[in-house]
């Protein structure tokens, strides 16, 4: 029987941080990674392998930052795990005890059992499985009209690549407009425009009732309004599930949203301290409600991973998961979208009392520079205390970065008026003017509305 220290399953985001994290802060330990895939794919880079990368293999996540620092990698399959003798048994008979266990098993795209005809030829999902996504590429090259049902970021993105490699796409949303999970309404309304304006077709308000098929295959769809539309295939964009089979069967507790629980060190609830669990397969709570959350994000899954890489001989009060930020960015051409924390919308359902700021300059200075775009920075802050609770940004490349400095504000649970206060380096070339950056006059637009009813 092979022995370790530490055993990671899953390859992913998740797992290739916490065996890194782990090797990094105990490097006298062995630490080994168990994947089934030879290759894993980058996560956030999976919608452009339909268009800009033009295939997977430009979208591999390297071994070498695993192997440069001591990590071992096998390839195989995970088919039982004996938790209280601590072996793991894999597909080809080998058993590996470990010491430590970190269970990063990711997630699995839904297809939600409900929808008629979701087993026909040419409907696909987006799955983080090279082989899956190879086989999907090769079949849709064939074909022209392409539907992709749901407009959350996999959805969006996957349409606007296709749409610049030539397809006829169609991105059908149920919501009043796309990306509503993660936007407020002026944002995700910018966002259709701009898909829109490039040529995609968006069609929100109306819900897909069935995909109906010609010998086998996709042929056209049925909308919830009766209205039909023709397809050649169908791509299914409606969520992910904690892929936690593995976990369950091992009698490790799940929480009602089939998450595996654990607490904020990442130890798993109702196992030794020895078991964690990082990524899409953990438990999230978000940050602001502490509500059970079904984010699934690699910045998240990389930060809880970090956080059981540190505390897996050895636990830190200082290192520890205060819940999920939802940090998201993306870009429709060269027009980039980003949100942290809580929507204005969230916020007042939730029962906040918040004032809200909105202010739009420019990216660099002055204004005239070439390949300079309008900057909107929105802010959200709690209205008892001005602690910044959430923001939204559109704008150029930059606010990539702008919307990671939001998220670090909001966790730091930080204050409007210490962001009045911060100092920010500028440049015309990189950054808007000192007098005029978004970030803080959207804080200055706030603070008046503070002070006026206070």
């Amino acid at each position: 029987m092979e022995k370790v220290n530490v055993l990671v399953i899953g390859g992913g985001a998740s797992g290739l941080q916490a065996a890194i994290s782990a090797k990094t802060f105990y490097p006298e330990k062995s630490v080994v990674v168990i994947r089934q895939e030879e290759k894993m794919l980058v996560p956030c880079g999976i919608p452009y392998i339909l268009g800009s990368l033009e295939n997977s293999d430009k979208n591999i996540l390297p071994d070498k930052l695993l192997i440069n620092v001591g990590v071992d990698i096998k390839i195989g399959e995970v088919t039982a795990l004996n938790i209280k003798d601590k072996e793991c048994l894999l597909s080809d008979g080998q058993k590996i005890y470990f010491e430590k266990l970190i269970i990063a098993t990711g997630s699995v795209p839904t297809k939600p059992k409900w929808l008629k005809g979701n087993d026909l030829e040419n409907v696909f999902t987006i799955p983080k499985n090279k082989v899956y996504l190879d086989k999907m590429y090769s079949k849709l090259k064939g074909l022209k009209k392409v539907i992709t049902i749901g407009a959350g970021f996999i959805g969006v993105e996957v349409s606007d690549e296709m749409n610049k490699a030539g397809w006829d796409v169609t991105l059908l949303e149920i919501e009043p407009y796309i990306l509503n999970k993660a936007f407020d309404k002026e944002f995700g309304v910018k966002a259709e425009e701009l898909l829109t304006n490039r040529g995609v077709k968006v069609i929100t308000n109306k819900g897909v009732k069935e995909i109906i098929g010609k010998n086998g295959k996709v042929d056209h769809i049925v909308l919830t309004n009766g209205e039909t539309l023709e397809a050649d295939a169908v791509i299914l964009s409606m969520g992910y599930a904690p892929n936690t089979e593995l976990a369950k069967k091992s009698g490790i507790e799940l929480n009602e949203l089939g998450f595996i629980k654990t607490c904020e060190y990442m130890r798993v609830n109702n196992c030794s301290t020895d078991i964690f669990a990082v990524g899409d397969c953990a438990e999230k709570r978000d940050f602001l409600t502490r509500k059970l959350n079904a984010t699934m994000l690699a910045s998240t899954a990389c930060a809880e991973a970090r956080i059981a890489g540190m505390n897996v001989y050895e636990l830190s009060p200082c290192k520890t998961f205060s819940g999920t930020i939802a940090i998201y960015d993306t870009a429709i051409g060269d027009i980039a979208f980003g949100t942290a924390g809580i929507t204005e919308e969230k916020a007042i359902s939730e029962k906040f009392n918040i004032i809200s700021g909105s202010f739009t300059g420019m990216d660099k200075h002055p204004g005239t520079l070439p390949n300079t775009h309008e900057q909107t920075v929105k802010l959200i802050v709690a209205a008892d205390c001005g602690m910044i609770i959430g923001g939204e940004v559109c704008g150029g490349s930059s606010v990539g970065e702008l919307t990671n400095l939001i998220g670090f504000l909001i966790q730091n649970r930080t204050n409007i008026k210490t962001l009045l206060a911060a100092q920010i380096g500028t440049h015309p070339l990189l950054t808007g003017s000192p007098a005029g950056y978004p970030l803080i006059k959207a804080a200055e637009v706030i603070a008046k509305k503070l002070k006026n009813i206070r």
